[in-house]
């Protein structure tokens, strides 16, 4: 699995970890912010957060377009210095008066950051596969560096968590899921006397006076808020990792970096034998690319719900305590082990000498050894926040992905490995299974819109095994969708369209993120929880339809 690949792809995989274990930490509570910091409803938040991830993703389409002219290397230099900014300021607890402000003027610098380092990075990635002695391995490394990106993404959840409830910790709060809405109502005059109620129980439980329910609202929002914004600080550590990372190790990538004039330059020099798009070529290449990009809007869409719907499904409808086996996986050290685990024992059989084969089998019994005495010493309950549910999607693909890159190593050497627009496709139809999942669970719950006339306080609470079961189908989707995506783009785009064509893919996303905000705004209007669930469905099963009705044509321009 990691054999034959230039030493390139691992210098650009782990600068690209730190800089996502930054972004994810960030993204993990920014829902919970807005809504704490702001008093904003689903809806409003739902607005902010879908318009910040379009940012994030259509600013690559710019930052590709720059990379084509003035160099990718210098334009993901500058991106990193940009985003470091935009984190720098996100941390900085300001008065209300100004903080709405203060908080766009940092999410414009991290989107712009964050346009000038992600597509411009993973085209270095692209290019390294250039070589005749390396394309055949192109997948693969996409799918080797989407997993370094989990990698980061795995860890940043509990970050969130742990540094948000130490500095809670030292105002003497601790985290409670419904307290920040509650406190807001109460505020606002808005509130229920049911609410009230509960609100005094949970302020009780805080140890503040009941006689002063105004005074223990706004500290607790004060608090919260001011813990959040120092767990968006955890981005600029990683940032600083990131670019140490980027610039100590350029010397295994430089030969990647190729501006469209070099490239030019090169081109003019070969012979008259070496293939050259014709401008027909270069067309259909485009048009399948824009069809792909098409597709995948809606699997973004559906994708990023982890930081929206599904966070507000896991605050409110999903327990917030956890028992048995389950348990074991929300401590993010429990999962380290298990990921150990799994890769001792690939190891252990794919391994070609016995030295091997021995190191991979003590790895594996010592991380089963731990596993054991870990799961022995941990308490019959544990509780769970929201936001930690967010750390099973980058789990689950650092310990699938040298699943799938085996299977589909063995299914090539078979000569029956699926093209990539076919993995696609299969993709956008498990996604649909993803989010069934979801409207399974919430066949017996209050819809959103009741949940809020009760003073947001469910009496019914699902397990949650229903929202781990669904982030694990929605990884296999992810799997054959994203990293297969990224490296159709690095092979279809022309060469002079690189940068261009993998911001298109962003874009792509971009409207997928911003589209997310839909789902956030039926989310309060009175339908059925399970029927919110089912327009994620119709519309993945619908892509999937359209992606395989023009199979042919992608498959034909990728041997082209």
């Amino acid at each position: 699995m990691f054999k034959g690949h230039p030493k390139g792809l691992y210098a650009l995989s782990l600068a690209n970890t730190g800089e996502r274990f930054g972004y994810y930490t960030m993204l993990a509570i920014f829902v919970l912010f807005l809504q704490a910091k702001f008093g904003f409803d689903e809806d409003q938040a739902g607005d902010i957060y879908g318009i910040f991830l379009a940012m994030v993703y259509f600013m690559p389409f710019v930052g590709g377009i720059l990379a084509d002219r003035w160099g990718y290397g210098k334009m993901v230099t500058i991106g990193i210095a940009v985003m470091f900014t935009g984190y720098l300021f996100l941390t900085v607890p300001v008065s209300s008066s100004v903080a709405l402000y203060a908080m766009y003027a940092s999410l414009f610098l991290i989107s712009v950051g964050t346009g000038l380092f992600k597509g411009n990075l993973q085209v270095l990635v692209g290019n390294l596969y250039d070589a005749p002695e390396h394309k055949d391995k192109r997948d693969n490394a996409f799918s080797l560096f989407y997993m370094a990106i989990n990698i980061g993404a795995m860890f940043a959840p509990t970050a969130a968590t742990k540094v948000t409830n130490y500095f809670l910790d030292k105002d003497h709060f601790s985290y409670h899921a419904q307290i920040p809405s509650l406190a807001h109502q109460y505020l606002d005059g808005t509130i229920t006397p049911e609410a009230v109620e509960r609100l005094q129980q949970l302020a009780a439980g805080q140890g503040a006076a009941l006689n002063d329910l105004g005074a223990f609202s706004q500290n607790y929002i004060e608090s919260l808020s001011g813990a959040y914004n120092y767990g968006f600080g955890v981005a600029c550590i990683s940032l600083i990792a990131s670019m140490l990372i980027y610039v100590i190790f350029r010397r295994t990538y430089k030969h990647a970096d190729v501006s469209v004039k070099q490239w030019k330059k090169k081109l003019s020099g070969m012979d008259n034998s070496t293939a050259v798009l014709t401008p027909s070529q270069t067309r259909s290449r485009i048009v399948a690319l824009v069809l792909v990009f098409f597709v995948v809007i809606f699997f973004w869409m559906s994708f990023h719900q982890n930081g929206l719907t599904m966070t507000f499904f896991a605050r409110d409808y999903t327990s917030s305590s956890s028992e048995g086996i389950t348990r074991f996986g929300f401590d993010i050290f429990n999962l380290v082990l298990i990921t150990i685990a799994v890769y001792g024992g690939f190891g252990l059989f794919h391994s070609a000498t016995r030295r091997a084969k021995l190191l991979s089998g003590s790895v594996l019994v010592a991380a089963a050894a731990g596993i054991i005495v870990r799961y022995a010493g941990m308490p019959e309950s544990i509780d769970i926040a929201p936001q930690i549910f967010q750390q099973f999607n980058p789990f689950f693909v650092v310990v699938l992905t040298p699943v799938s890159i085996a299977m589909f190593g063995m299914l090539a050497k078979k000569k029956k490995e699926p093209s990539t627009p076919r993995k696609i496709g299969m993709g956008m139809i498990i996604a649909a299974f993803g989010f069934v999942i979801l409207a399974c669970a919430s066949q017996d719950l209050a819809s959103p819109c009741d949940l809020k006339a009760m003073g947001g306080v469910s009496d019914t609470q699902v397990s949650p095994d229903w929202l781990i079961s669904t982030y694990l189908v929605l990884t296999f989707a992810e799997l054959l969708l994203s990293p297969m995506g990224i490296s159709f783009v690095s092979k279809v785009a022309p060469p002079q369209y690189k940068g261009l064509m993998m911001g298109g893919w962003f874009v792509a996303t971009a409207v997928g993120n911003y589209l997310t905000k839909v789902i956030a705004k039926i989310w309060g209007s009175g339908m059925p929880l399970w029927m919110i669930w089912s327009v994620l469905i119709v519309l993945c099963l619908l892509s999937a339809v359209f992606i395989f009705s023009i199979i042919k044509k992608l498959e034909k321009v990728t041997h082209q």
